[in-house]
């Protein structure tokens, strides 16, 4: 471990070689998510980065390494993990492990990679990451967005007996070793470092876990586009009522039938509007319940690209948040960050092992329910109608820039390696 701090000393003056393995797909540093923005601050600060990206097969994509800047990025044509059946994911995301490992030996042979980063999920990156560690000596940084295969069990797409138990125990163990081949564990609150001491204890992990939460890059100033009310008459939005917007996957995490039970519950409320703007296997629940009932304080659209998305956001009052009751797992959904730069207070029905509802409300801008009663999210939309949205929005806004920016989650990393 000395030599591993001589080393990173010295890279400390000349910059390091960053590997970041993904399944999120982009194709250039300069567009926005959690993972890219943290990329930047390593690039600005004179890193050199290298990512692996899926290309999906499905969509007519070949392997290609992209250029840009202090960047790389390789796009690799994998089998389609996105929008198809939960087994057929399921076999071509344990099969990615070999075609990165491939894909990192034939087009990075000859750079020496000085840190490994990647997130979960998935976790079936194991061997890939041994490789680079043990060939470069590399230091290993996990970041954790998800606890699997505790969370498929928790909504039932596995189990812990059966054949979907055989699954569950197959990727139980590798989890376990993508936590032991791991220097240092990222978690995205102090829940989720809880939950992993906790549930792996024969690992001694307490060294190794810290919280690195969601990041992205915060703008110094708020950026003036179109007013509030063209961007509400492009989407049919109502100027009289008060829009709260839930963005993003509609999935079983989410429990998106509860969603629909908490949308009829408001049926009847005037000063309300619900904008639900979002795609996954469980849209379609939403999209028949705006279909067959005809709500007038609902709209439902898919998901927008990234910019457009954004400036529909900032045109709304209030962000939603959702998680299903069922969660053991502390989930912390990294939507929450867009909802705090587009300055708004945020409404959180989650489970009861979540720590985001309490981060919320102990930084005042906004409420927590738990997800189970439909009647409990009407009263709360309610009591959120009396106070001031202004001023738990600029709130959110500013413990965006204290606790969640990217160049904090990068100054972690950096100092977990010993270089501050």
């Amino acid at each position: 471990m000395r030599a591993l701090f001589r080393k990173a000393n010295k890279f400390a003056v000349n910059g390091m070689n960053v590997l970041f393995l993904t399944l999120v797909e982009f194709n250039s540093l300069q567009e926005r998510n959690i993972y890219t923005d943290l990329l930047r601050e390593f690039v600005r600060a004179g890193h050199k980065v290298s990512v692996v990206s899926p290309a999906e097969g499905g969509k007519g994509e070949n392997t290609q390494l992209i250029r840009e800047g202090g960047a790389e990025i390789l796009r690799l044509r994998i089998g389609n993990t996105q929008k198809t059946g939960f087994i057929k994911k399921g076999i071509n995301t344990v099969l990615i492990e070999p075609l990165f490992k491939r894909a990192i030996k034939k087009y990075f042979s000859d750079v020496r990679f000085d840190l490994v980063l990647y997130s979960t999920p998935p976790i079936t990156l194991l061997g890939a990451i041994k490789y680079v560690k043990k060939r470069d000596n590399a230091y290993a940084y996990l970041l954790l967005k998800d606890i699997f295969p505790q969370n498929a069990v928790d909504v039932g797409l596995l189990r812990l007996s059966g054949l979907k138990g055989v699954l569950y125990r197959h990727f139980r163990r590798q989890e376990k070793g993508l936590y032991r081949i791991s220097d240092k564990i990222g978690c995205m609150s102090p829940a989720n470092v809880r939950y992993v001491l906790e549930h792996n204890p024969d690992l001694h992990l307490e060294d190794k876990t810290e919280v690195c939460p969601n990041s992205i890059s915060v703008p110094e100033k708020k950026v003036e586009g179109e007013t509030k009310e063209v961007v509400r008459a492009r989407y049919g939005l109502p100027l009289d009522k008060k829009v709260f917007v839930y963005g993003g996957n509609l999935g079983r995490p989410q429990g998106v039938p509860f969603i629909v039970s908490c949308l009829k519950a408001c049926g009847d409320m005037k000063d309300v509007f619900f904008l639900i703007a979002g795609s996954g296997t469980d849209a379609y629940v939403i999209r028949e319940y705006v279909e067959k009932d005809s709500p007038l304080n609902v709209k439902y659209m898919p998901m927008l690209p990234k910019a457009e998305y954004e400036t529909l956001v900032s045109a709304c009052d209030a962000g939603l948040l959702f998680l299903d009751y069922r969660f053991t797992i502390p989930n912390f959904p990294s939507r929450l960050l867009s909802y705090m730069e587009a300055r708004l207070p945020v409404l959180a029905c989650t489970d009861p092992n979540t720590d985001i509802g309490s981060v919320i409300e102990d930084g005042g801008f906004g409420w927590s329910v738990p997800s189970r009663s439909s009647e409990d999210f009407k009263n709360a939309v309610s009591g959120a109608l009396k106070d001031d949205f202004v001023a738990m929005g600029e709130r959110a806004y500013a413990c965006l820039k204290e606790k969640y920016s990217a160049e904090d989650g990068y100054g972690i990393i950096i100092r977990a390696m010993g270089l501050k």
